[in-house]
């Protein structure tokens, strides 16, 4: 069945005027965050994510699409392309949101006419970012969400990630803050409620996104190459909110589990509080760019 066969209802009219085409990096929360809140603005949004994502938490964001074809959030769809013409057929019906994985970007890049570059993977542990604006080959602007980005460096707008009265500024001189702290704690749960690949391997698990859990409960395990299963016991008692996709390989150190002991399963589905601050930051660039650039300002549609 084709992406376009997945959706046999009216679609929602297009915007009056032609809308920026804006390819977003990364399916996590912040990513899909970004990508949704452009969407329900009228934007044309093609989201990239990689083969195997770990993003954990899978009910906050669309990486699930990646390996099922389809994942919702919110009440909007995406659905995996493998064509820049598939892309081309959800901007103009805006039934749902396109997402490709691995694809040739650059390729895709031109020939969708992409006017806007967003990378929202937040890799806060790389060595070092990429410079965006050689990948889009100079014909987009290039928005670098986080750590590792500078101005006039390696991207042409940054947007800032971390907690505290900055998120989501949009910054037009200057680096993002470096990644530094601990997590923001929940009823006084920091980092202790997260829990890490201890080795490289591939993660399993039975269990599922809002699941109750107790600590010290096997959420699931690692299984080496050396064909050795490592077990992950729960940190605390609480609900899953991030829990990785079982099946995916992943390297040391990796986070893996959130438990959010709050215990509420609403909490672990949804659009996060910080996603959507940064997700306001980009659209506030957008708008400045679409502007800048003389082109129209994208119109908000009935969705």
């Amino acid at each position: 069945m084709s992406a376009a066969e997945l959706f046999p209802v009216k679609p929602v009219p297009a915007p009056r005027r032609q809308a920026a085409c804006i390819v977003v990096l990364g399916a996590g929360d912040v990513g899909s965050a970004v990508a949704h809140v452009l969407f329900r603005q009228g934007y044309a949004v093609l989201l990239v994510e990689t083969e195997q994502p770990t993003s954990p938490r899978r009910g906050m964001c669309w990486v699930d699409a990646v390996f099922d074809g389809i994942a919702v959030l919110d009440h909007l769809s995406a659905v995996r392309v493998f064509h820049p013409a598939d892309a081309a057929l959800a901007f103009a019906r805006r039934i749902w949101l396109p997402l490709v994985v691995a694809p040739d970007l650059p390729l895709w890049l031109r020939q969708l006419g992409a006017q806007i570059l967003v990378d929202a993977r937040l890799r806060k542990h790389a060595a070092a970012q990429p410079d965006l604006r050689v990948l889009c080959g100079g014909a987009a602007t290039a928005v670098g969400i986080g750590p590792g980005y500078t101005v006039g460096y390696n991207a042409d707008v940054v947007i800032e990630s971390a907690w505290g009265d900055e998120l989501g500024r949009v910054l037009h001189v200057g680096s993002a803050r470096a990644l530094a702290g601990e997590p923001r704690p929940i009823l006084g749960a920091g980092r202790e409620r997260l829990v890490y690949a201890p080795q490289d391997g591939v993660f399993e698990t039975s269990l599922r996104i809002g699941q109750a859990v107790e600590a010290g409960e096997v959420i699931g395990h690692v299984h080496t190459p050396e064909s050795e299963l490592l077990p992950l016991p729960a940190p605390l008692r609480g609900v899953l909110r991030g829990l990785t996709r079982s099946g995916v390989p992943v390297r040391r150190k990796t986070k893996l589990v959130e438990v959010d002991p709050r215990g509420d399963p609403a909490l672990c589905f949804g659009l996060g509080e910080r996603p959507m601050r940064i997700a306001q930051g980009v659209l506030q660039a957008v708008e400045q760019v679409v502007g800048a650039a003389g082109a129209p300002a994208a119109q908000p549609h009935a969705a």
